[in-house]
C-alpha cells in the first residue's frame, strides 16, 4: 500500500505536466532549517510531494536578448499557476482517499511570524530544499535547483500530506552538470552570490552546498525591477531603472525605499502580476541567474553573451521599453526633464 500510493502520487504530478518529481519525508529533511518543517503546514504532516514544471526554452533567448519580455513573463506566470494547480489537485485527491493534505503555492507566500513579518519573504516551506532532498534536482552554484534535462529553467511545486509515503533518494552528487562555471554569477547585476563563501545545509544526514547568498534585498532590488543597470553600465535587465547598486549590504534598506517610490510612479510595463508586498503590479524583469543555467556549457555562454550584448533598457513616456546602446541610454536620460529623470536614476 505504501509503495503503491507513493508511485501513484509521483505518476499523478508527471501526468499533469511535471518533468521531475519526488517525495521528501520528515526523516529525509531532518536537521534542516525551519523552512523544511512539514508540520508548519499540518500538525500531522509526514511527507511532501515535490515536482518541477519547465519554462519554455524557446522564449528564454529572446527574453535575455531584450527582444521580447512579455512572452517569457506570461510563460513564467502560467508555469507558477500550473504548479499551484497540480498541488491543489493532488491534495484534494489524497484527501478523498483519507489523507488530509495541504497544497503549497508555487510562489509569493511568506511566513508572518518572523522579525520583519512577510517583508522578510521567508517562505512557508522551502520548495528548493525539499526538491534537492527528494531527488528532483541538484543545487547549482546560484542556489537554484537544476533539473538534469533542462537546467534551472523550472518552477517548483509541492504539497504536504499526512500520508506516509516512501521517500525518493537525492540525485548522486557526482551526477550534477554544475561545474562552477560562474555564469549565473556573471548574469546577476546585484552581486547576490558571494564570490567566495558557500552556504551549507544538512537534510536527512546529507550535506548540500551552494554559493552563500548575500543580503536578500539585493535580489529584491534588482529582480523586483526597481533598478536593472549592471555596475559596468554596459547592459541591463528589462528594468529601465538605473539607480546605483550599493556595495555594502547595510545600504540596501534605504536604496529599496527610494527605488520603490520611483517604481510606483513610473509607467507600467504591460503585463505584470499582483504581489502581496506591492501596492500595484510587479513585473518580471530579471531572473537571469535561473535562465542562463543550461546543461550545455555552450548554451550557458551563448545566453550570457545575449544578455550582455542586448544593451540597456530605456522607457518612453507611454511606458514602452527599448533596448539601446549604453551611449544612447545616457543621452536619453540627459534629455529627460529632471522631474522624470529622478524616477530612473540617482540625481
Amino acid at each position: 500500500m505504501l509503495e503503491d500510493l507513493s508511485r501513484t502520487v509521483v505518476d499523478f504530478v508527471r501526468r499533469e505536466g511535471a518533468i521531475a518529481a519526488g517525495i521528501a519525508t520528515r526523516g529525509t529533511l531532518e536537521g534542516g532549517p525551519p523552512s523544511v518543517e512539514l508540520t508548519y503546514m499540518h500538525s500531522d504532516a509526514r511527507s511532501a510531494v515535490i515536482f518541477a514544471v519547465p519554462l519554455r526554452q524557446d522564449l528564454i533567448e529572446p527574453y535575455l536578448a531584450k527582444q521580447n519580455r512579455r512572452m517569457h513573463e506570461k510563460d513564467n506566470l502560467t508555469a507558477n499557476s500550473i504548479c499551484s494547480g497540480i498541488a491543489l489537485n493532488l491534495a484534494k485527491h489524497l484527501e478523498q482517499k483519507g489523507h488530509p493534505s495541504v497544497p503549497l503555492a508555487a510562489n509569493n507566500v511568506y511566513r508572518t511570524e518572523t522579525p520583519g513579518g512577510s517583508l522578510d519573504m521567508f517562505p512557508d516551506i522551502s520548495l528548493r530544499y525539499l526538491a534537492v532532498a527528494a531527488g528532483v534536482g541538484h543545487f547549482g552554484l546560484s542556489g537554484n535547483v537544476i533539473v538534469p534535462e533542462v537546467g534551472a529553467s523550472v518552477i517548483l511545486g509541492g504539497m504536504v500530506t499526512t500520508a506516509e509515503l516512501a521517500a525518493t533518494e537525492p540525485l548522486p552528487a557526482q551526477a550534477t552538470y554544475c561545474d562552477r562555471c560562474r555564469i549565473c554569477r556573471a548574469a546577476c547585476p546585484s552581486g547576490m552570490m558571494d564570490p567566495k563563501e558557500e552556504a551549507r545545509v544538512t537534510l536527512g544526514g546529507r550535506e548540500f552546498a551552494y554559493s552563500r547568498r548575500r543580503n536578500y534585498l539585493r535580489c529584491q532590488y534588482v529582480c523586483g525591477g526597481f533598478t536593472g543597470l549592471h555596475p559596468s553600465g554596459q547592459w541591463s535587465t528589462w528594468s529601465p531603472g538605473r539607480f546605483g547598486i550599493p556595495e555594502k549590504d547595510g545600504e540596501f534598506p534605504a536604496a529599496m525605499v527610494k527605488g520603490l517610490k520611483a517604481y510606483t510612479r513610473r509607467p507600467g510595463l504591460g503585463g505584470g502580476f499582483y504581489h502581496p508586498l506591492m501596492r500595484g503590479r510587479l513585473y518580471i524583469t530579471c531572473g537571469n541567474c535561473q535562465l542562463v543555467c543550461h546543461p550545455d556549457i555552450r548554451q550557458r555562454k551563448r545566453r550570457l553573451d545575449l544578455l550582455k550584448s542586448g544593451g540597456v533598457i530605456i522607457q518612453a513616456e507611454d511606458g514602452s521599453l527599448s533596448a539601446v546602446s549604453p551611449e544612447t541610454a545616457e543621452a536619453h536620460m540627459k534629455a529627460m526633464p529632471e522631474e522624470r529623470r529622478v524616477l530612473y536614476e540617482d540625481g
